[in-house]
C-alpha cells in the first residue's frame, strides 16, 4: 500500500525517533508499504518520519543511481546491488573529506542543493530480521544512509544548508507546507487538511 509522505513543515519531521522492537505491531507489512512508498516517488530512501511516524526506521535501495553513467562500472555495480532495511541504526563512525553532492527529499519536493558529508561511515543497526549488524560504506551508498539517518535524528538536508541558501529557498519551503506544488505521488499536508 503507498503511504503519503508527510511534506516539508510537519513537526514530525524534527522530532528525534524512538527505537522499536521485534514486537513492534505489523512491521513486516510497514516495511513492505515503505518500500512500495518509495519505489511509487522515485526516491532511493524513505525514513519512518517521512510517513509520519517517529520510529528508527529507514530503507535505502541505490538502484536508480547506478544508471548514471558518471560512476565507475564498480561504483555502479555496488549501487545496483545496494538494498537494505534499518531499524534502530546508529552511526558509530564517520571519517574522510567532507564532499558536495546535489541532494533532494520526497519530503520537500523540487528543492534541491549541495550539502556537505564525509564519505566514509560505519554504522550499527538491525536488519528486517532484527539480526544487529556492524557495517561500513563510503561514497553514494554512506551518503543516502547520512540522508536517511538525519531522518530519524530529526534533521533535514535543509538544516545542513548555510543561512543564505535557506533564505534563497524560504519561498519554496513555505509553498511546500502549505500544499501550493505539484508532484505526481501522494503526500500529506501540514497547513491543509486535505491530501492529494
Amino acid at each position: 500500500m503507498i503511504l503519503p509522505i508527510v511534506a516539508y513543515g510537519d513537526p514530525v519531521l524534527k522530532k528525534k525517533a524512538k527505537d522499536i522492537d521485534k514486537d513492534y505491531p505489523r512491521l513486516s507489512e510497514l516495511i513492505e508499504n515503505m518500500y512500495e512508498t518509495m519505489y511509487g516517488a522515485y526516491g532511493v530512501g524513505l525514513a519512518a518520519p517521512q510517513i509520519g511516524l517517529p520510529v528508527r526506521l529507514f530503507l535505502v535501495d541505490t538502484e536508480p543511481f547506478a544508471e548514471d553513467d558518471s560512476f565507475s562500472e564498480k561504483e555502479q555495480e555496488q549501487l545496483k546491488n545496494f538494498k537494505r532495511t534499518f531499524i534502530n541504526a546508529q552511526i558509530l563512525e564517520e571519517e574522510g573529506d567532507e564532499w558536495a553532492f546535489n541532494e533532494g527529499c520526497l519530503s520537500i519536493p523540487d528543492v534541491r542543493e549541495d550539502v556537505f558529508r564525509q564519505p566514509k561511515i560505519k554504522i550499527q543497526y538491525q536488519d528486517e530480521n532484527f539480526e544487529t549488524r556492524v557495517e561500513e560504506f563510503d561514497g553514494l551508498i554512506a551518503r543516502v544512509i547520512q540522508h536517511e539517518y538525519d531522518h530519524i535524528e530529526g534533521i533535514l538536508f535543509t538544516d545542513k544548508l548555510s543561512s543564505f541558501k535557506k533564505r534563497l529557498i524560504k519561498g519554496k519551503l513555505s509553498n511546500i507546507s502549505k500544499g501550493k506544488i505539484k508532484i505526481d505521488y501522494k503526500m500529506r499536508f501540514p497547513l491543509m487538511s486535505r491530501k492529494r
